[in-house]
């Protein structure tokens, strides 16, 4: 090998880090654009995302034997025997936990069968531990109101952070691996 050869090109660890960059910054500019400028404002998609985690809480809740309702004033709100116990706003609808999974998934090298199986679940993951979650905070509400504030603010936020970190791992480490033999196994072409 030349010594122009290893200056032209980047080594392949760093052409991995620069798709990485680039993928992320196009995703970024796409939730910028496609989001923050547009769908956000608008704010229908936060509503639907909102009543739909509601209407799934709630459903959780009566299917585990509580008293539970949706506010017949206001569709984001979760009524517990008769008392508001808690309201889905658009910070906790689950948007934005799920285009940072599936962003750094579609950034992260890996084969693409794989991601196109794998975003989708992992969303639907994400998106049945925050109705968890919605059910969780209410009960907690009913039982103690004083940690209510603590509870959604720090115990699960870390939890569904580290959740989501758990599933980055298990891509990283399990399943963006090449689909095909070790490059060690293969024999080069004479």
């Amino acid at each position: 090998m030349s010594a122009t050869a290893s200056i032209s090109s980047p080594p392949a660890s760093n052409r991995v880090l620069y798709r990485f960059i680039a993928t992320a910054a196009v995703m970024f500019l796409v939730w910028f654009f496609g989001y923050e400028q547009w769908l956000k404002p608008d704010g229908r998609l936060d509503t639907v995302l909102c009543e739909q985690i509601t209407q799934a809480g709630v459903g959780l809740l009566r299917a585990v034997g509580f008293d539970a309702t949706i506010s017949a004033t206001n569709a984001q709100l979760v009524v517990m025997n008769g008392q508001p116990a808690v309201i889905i706003g658009t910070p906790c609808n689950g948007l934005v936990l799920y285009a940072l999974f599936a962003g750094f998934v579609a950034a992260f090298p890996g084969p693409w069968q794989r991601k196109l199986w794998y975003i989708p679940a992992g969303i639907v993951l994400i998106w049945c531990l925050n109705v968890v979650r919605v059910a969780a905070l209410a009960i907690n509400h009913q039982y103690s109101q004083a940690s209510v504030d603590f509870n959604h603010h720090y115990t699960f936020t870390f939890i569904v952070y580290a959740f989501i970190f758990g599933l980055w791992m298990l891509w990283a480490r399990r399943l963006a691996l090449p689909t095909g033999p070790p490059a060690s196994s293969q024999t080069p072409l004479q």
